[in-house]
This record gives structure tokens, C-alpha cells and sequence, in this order.
């Protein structure tokens, strides 16, 4: 009887502290679990994945181009659209691309955004070195911290001003509580408080322009590229698009770079890169 109760005692010792043991990873493991419920529903909310912190910095120039080149092949034959660009943009400016249509503007505007990839090259974005980020990463960048002005509007015709507006901040990941107050806001700063629920069609070109404006803002975007958002509007409407530009880059702590051939409008601008073939001349 004393040899049962002897090893009786010792398997309820080790049955406790299996137990013990059992609980504690459960306790680990609900502990990884939450932790990783708050980073999924932080990064939701912020529309983005949390990037590493030594990535990212506000010190020094918003971008910078270094040795860019961009090459296709054409026929079995390589085209050089861009060759050896350096550039830079920093906070809070108003930074133009001037040249002739096919002088590179539009490639370089698209490699500045990562809607493209260099051939050769760096481009280093807010700290990130852009260049070296796969498609979804960059994606993600540009969804936080970009805005696009294309010269065509890319407005949805049949949403009104304030849904294209809103319309972008779904897209953005900006939550929904935000929407109201931040649509009147960014509509009323590019002038249109009154003509906020009008649809693209009842409004004129430089109207639905600012439009364009408003949505590419609405995020809070730290660069805002833009192709050519004068080419289609009159010497008045363009001067009213650039006074719009002038002001969001005070209000907004936004820099724009834009590509232009309008020599209207150049005086505005706080750097101007002049391009012939691909080079900054």
C-alpha cells in the first residue's frame, strides 16, 4: 500500500506540472495572439503596414534622384529615355519639370511616384530607398504618403465632388469617422464649398481640376505629383490652379512636383529642372 501511494503522489506531481507548463504556453500563445490582433487592426486603420523606424525620417530632402536611368527595348533595340538623373525635392516646395512632349518628364514622374522602376539608379523617398521595395510595399508608400494629379482629372463621373472625395479616403484606409469633416475641409480650401455635391459634368474644366486637387490631398500626402493639371485649362484657370497650389503647400505641409511645357506659370515655382532628351540641362 505505501509503494501505490508513493507513486500515486508522484504522478500527480508530474500530471501538475505538465499542466503548469500546458498553461503557460497557452498563456504565451494568447498573449502572441492579441499582440498580433493590434498590429493587423493598427495597420487597417492606418491604411498602411507599420514600416521599420530607421527607414523612415523626416530629416533632409523629402526625395532624392541619383544617377537614374530608364532604358526600353524597342524593336530589339534599346530606347535611353532617361539618362543619369539627379534631383531633389525638399519639404514644403513647389518643384517643376519643364520640357518638350517626349523630353522624359512624364518617365521621371512616374519613376518619382513607383509606378515604375529605374534601369539604373537610386531614388530615396522620405528615408526608404524606393527603388529597393517590391510592388507591394511601394504601393503601400504611395497610398499613405502620395497623391497623383493626372491631366485628364480621373474623376468618377457619376459620383459629386464630395463622393469622389470621399471615394478616396475609403480607398486610403482613412477611417470612416474622418471622412465628413476632412471632404468639407479639403473642398472648401480649393474653393469649392459651394459646389461641393455637384457631379463632374456640371462643373467646369478648372472646377473639376480641383477637384482632382481635393481627392489627391485628402489622405494628407507628404509629395503630390502632378501631370501637366494645366494643359487643358486657359491662361486665368491655370493661374487659379497654381494659386490653389501655393496655398495647400502652406496648409497641407505638402510638397508638388509637377511636370509643365506652360512658361506662364514657371515664376511660381521655387525650382524649375529643364529637360531635353532625357537630361537636365
Amino acid at each position: 500500500m505505501a509503494w501505490w501511494k508513493k507513486n500515486l503522489g508522484k504522478t500527480a506531481a508530474v500530471q501538475e506540472k505538465q499542466a503548469s507548463q500546458e498553461k503557460d504556453e497557452t498563456d504565451r500563445s494568447e498573449e502572441q495572439a492579441e499582440s498580433t490582433a493590434r498590429s493587423s487592426q493598427s495597420s487597417a486603420q492606418s491604411g498602411i503596414a507599420a514600416l521599420p523606424e530607421n527607414e523612415a525620417t523626416s530629416h533632409g530632402p523629402l526625395l532624392v534622384v541619383s544617377g537614374v536611368e530608364r532604358t526600353f527595348q524597342v524593336g530589339g533595340q534599346p530606347l535611353h529615355v532617361l539618362k543619369g538623373i539627379h534631383m531633389q525635392l525638399e519639404h514644403q516646395q513647389l518643384v517643376m519639370l519643364r520640357g518638350r512632349s517626349g523630353s522624359g518628364k512624364t518617365t521621371l514622374l512616374n519613376m518619382i511616384g513607383g509606378l515604375d522602376q529605374p534601369t539604373r539608379g537610386e531614388i530615396w523617398f522620405n528615408g526608404l530607398s524606393f527603388h529597393k521595395l517590391g510592388d507591394g510595399k511601394r504601393t503601400m508608400v504611395r497610398r499613405k504618403d502620395m497623391g497623383f494629379i493626372f491631366q485628364a482629372f480621373a474623376l468618377m463621373p457619376l459620383l459629386s465632388a464630395w463622393e469622389n472625395v470621399e471615394l478616396a479616403l475609403r480607398m486610403a484606409g482613412v477611417p470612416r469617422s474622418l471622412w465628413k469633416a476632412r471632404v468639407t475641409e479639403v473642398l472648401e480650401l480649393v474653393g469649392l464649398g459651394k459646389r461641393m455635391h455637384h457631379r463632374p459634368f456640371e462643373l467646369s474644366g478648372g472646377e473639376q481640376q480641383r477637384v482632382a486637387i481635393a481627392k489627391a490631398i485628402a489622405h494628407r500626402p507628404r509629395l503630390l505629383l502632378a501631370d501637366e493639371p494645366t494643359a487643358e485649362l486657359d491662361t486665368q484657370m491655370s493661374a487659379q490652379i497654381m494659386a490653389v497650389f501655393q496655398n495647400i503647400i502652406q496648409s497641407e505641409n505638402v510638397t508638388i512636383c509637377m511636370t509643365t511645357h506652360d512658361p506662364t506659370i514657371l515664376e511660381v515655382a521655387d525650382h524649375v529642372y529643364e529637360m531635353v532628351d532625357g537630361k537636365f540641362v
